[in-house]
């Protein structure tokens, strides 16, 4: 992935207004302190800030002109007016919205039916972020490459490397060849055998995890068409990916780590391409997935005495 390409984050589909404020969340963490200045004021004061010209903005904030303008485009918009228009969009869906009644902030004596609150609407804040920030022409060729692939290795450690299970099942029950592997010297193993014509899918939440990394390299270098599922679009494993899958990357707390709501939009972003590959291999996916509920009815249904 070139340097334009992470810069530019879709320029000729700006993101809509409500959209914007997942997209900061999502890529704040990756910018530089200049440009996260430039992104929390527009995040934290929408209204204000649309109302700024590009040189009210970088005194705003303390920085430059050119600052501004680099976080615009990185945002998803062509140029500073863009983004101007979007934050008026977005203060007028926050003004006519409500406030949420909760906030994810969990505390250690919260109540059990406070966490319960507390847990959905943070679930639901990360699922609604992954959806605004995913790249849907990304999600598309990651889509095509899957449907058609000789076999598909799939790398992740930890909490990551549940969801490579849970998308190598789902791949599997319809028909396509799919391997899951969280032995980091079995995924190099495995990623020197492919080559054109496979995919490998590289899971990490940080886009640095060596583990994951180093057999999606091997696999990019091999010829096999790769993909990221990462919460860093920026980081070291997008330069081995053909294709990059963006994730929410929600804020963690005390009881609440990243690895929990990296594991929900991660979650997300699988079943989406899950559910892409099963619509274009239709023909074949379906008769499968009866198959497979087939062989496993009889698991469901109470033995008679």
């Amino acid at each position: 992935m070139t340097n334009d390409v992470k810069e530019s984050f879709n320029v000729d589909s700006p993101p809509a207004p409500a959209a914007l404020a997942a997209k900061v969340r999502t890529l704040a963490p990756s910018m530089t302190r200049s440009m996260q200045l430039v992104a929390e004021a527009v995040a934290g004061d929408p209204a204000g800030c649309a109302a700024l010209t590009v040189t009210g903005l970088a005194e705003l904030t303390g920085t430059s002109e050119a600052t501004v303008v680099r976080t615009a485009r990185l945002l998803g918009y062509p140029g500073y007016r863009d983004l101007r228009l979007a934050l008026a969009g977005l203060a007028a869906h926050q003004q006519s919205g409500r406030a949420p009644a909760v906030t994810a902030d969990i505390a250690v004596d919260d109540p059990i039916a406070d966490v319960v609150a507390k847990l959905a609407y943070d679930e639901q804040q990360t699922l609604a972020d992954t959806a605004a920030g995913l790249d849907t022409v990304q999600l598309g060729a990651a889509v095509a490459a899957a449907s058609t692939a000789r076999r598909i290795d799939i790398y992740g450690v930890g909490a990551s490397s549940l969801v490579g299970q849970d998308l190598a099942q789902k791949l599997l029950r319809i028909g396509l060849i799919a391997h899951a592997h969280m032995d980091p010297h079995l995924a190099v193993t495995n990623a020197v055998q492919l080559r054109s014509g496979d995919v490998a899918i590289a899971i990490t939440h940080s886009g640095s995890t060596g583990d994951v990394i180093e057999p999606l390299r091997v696999a990019f270098d091999r010829g096999a068409t790769t993909i990221a599922i990462t919460g860093r679009p920026d980081g070291p494993v997008s330069q081995y990916a053909d294709h990059v899958l963006t994730t929410s990357t929600a804020r963690e707390s005390e009881l609440r780590p990243a690895a929990m709501s990296s594991r929900t939009s991660q979650l997300l972003v699988v079943d989406c391409l899950f559910i892409g590959v099963a619509q274009r291999t239709y023909e074949t996916a379906a008769p499968a997935l009866s198959a497979s509920y087939e062989a496993l009815a009889h698991r469901h249904t109470p033995r008679s005495r």
